[in-house]
């Protein structure tokens, strides 16, 4: 590499400063090297189009949904968290496998989700079922969306140790637990002690975001890696069961069952954790010498 060379950092390669390595080009190759380096500036100042793009869908869910709500279309607007959580699902995946991860996508991506399964969610609820109850109402929708907002600050600073795993239920899920319930009685609630029990459908998902208990993460899932026949099977009867009437109530099971499965595995380790230690407990002390 001679003298008037560029290297890899936009330097020379004998550590000469750039002005005077422009001079010793000439005027071609200052002109050359001028628009490389507005090119490299607009690179880093542009955005990856094809993971942003995902991630815009998701978030004209959150506010389609939120539209339809207000004017009281509930069987219309419930459908629309269940496609942006579709989306927020492939973008992430998309810009992983297209090397086109960046800091602005992850940003734009919290906030997207703070939208489709924070505010749309609750205010989805509140027309459907909350507002009979006023201010309680209006209380638990609150609580609901700074739970949700939350959880996605508190994911983004995390030190992920194990990707199996989501520390708290996933804004997701829980946004999707309102949208199951409400898609599945569309008719909404008006009286005052049929809309009591919606607290607990807007509070227990709330809650469940900021505590501590791990769900069931399907990011490390590698879907270029070979699997059984068997998992096609499987993904098939659960697309049966989805579409196969009353697709509504099959959405509502699945989507409590994601609920219910941290409790089970929460459970079931305690169990096996219980049961190691009664084990190393009465296993029999090993002698220090060796018999003689």
């Amino acid at each position: 590499m001679t003298g008037l060379g560029l290297g890899a950092d936009g330097g020379s390669g004998t550590g000469e400063p750039t002005g005077t390595r422009l001079k010793l080009l000439g005027p071609l190759g200052r002109a050359r090297a001028e628009r490389r380096q507005r090119q490299h500036r607009r690179l880093r100042r542009g955005v990856y189009l094809l993971p942003s793009a995902f991630t815009l869908a998701n978030l004209f869910c959150g506010y389609a949904c939120i539209v339809y709500a207000m004017r009281r279309e509930w069987e219309v607007a419930a459908p629309f968290i269940g496609v942006a959580i579709v989306l927020d699902m492939l973008d992430g995946r998309i810009a992983r496998l297209t090397g086109t991860t960046s800091d602005f996508g992850v940003q734009f991506d919290s906030l997207a989700d703070v939208v489709s399964f924070g505010v749309a969610p609750a205010i989805l609820t509140f027309t459907w079922g909350l507002e009979p109850l006023g201010r309680l109402g209006w209380a638990a929708g609150f609580i609901y969306v700074t739970a949700a907002a939350t959880r996605l600050a508190r994911f983004n600073i995390q030190h992920v140790t194990d990707k199996r795993y989501f520390v708290g239920m996933p804004s997701p899920a829980a946004g999707g637990i309102l949208a199951a319930t409400v898609y599945a009685y569309p008719a909404g609630l008006q009286w005052y002690g049929f809309a009591l029990p919606v607290l607990l459908v807007v509070l227990l998902p709330a809650f469940l975001m900021v505590s501590t208990i791990r769900f069931r993460s399907f990011k490390a899932v590698d879907l270029q890696a070979r699997r059984s026949y068997k998992v096609l099977l499987a993904l098939a009867v659960v697309v049966a069961v989805i579409t196969t009437p009353p697709p509504r109530l099959a959405l509502v099971a699945l989507a409590y069952l994601y609920l219910v499965s941290a409790f089970i595995e929460l459970i079931v380790t305690r169990i096996r954790r219980r049961g190691q230690q009664e084990a190393a407990a009465g296993a029999p002390p090993t002698s220090a010498t060796p018999p003689t």
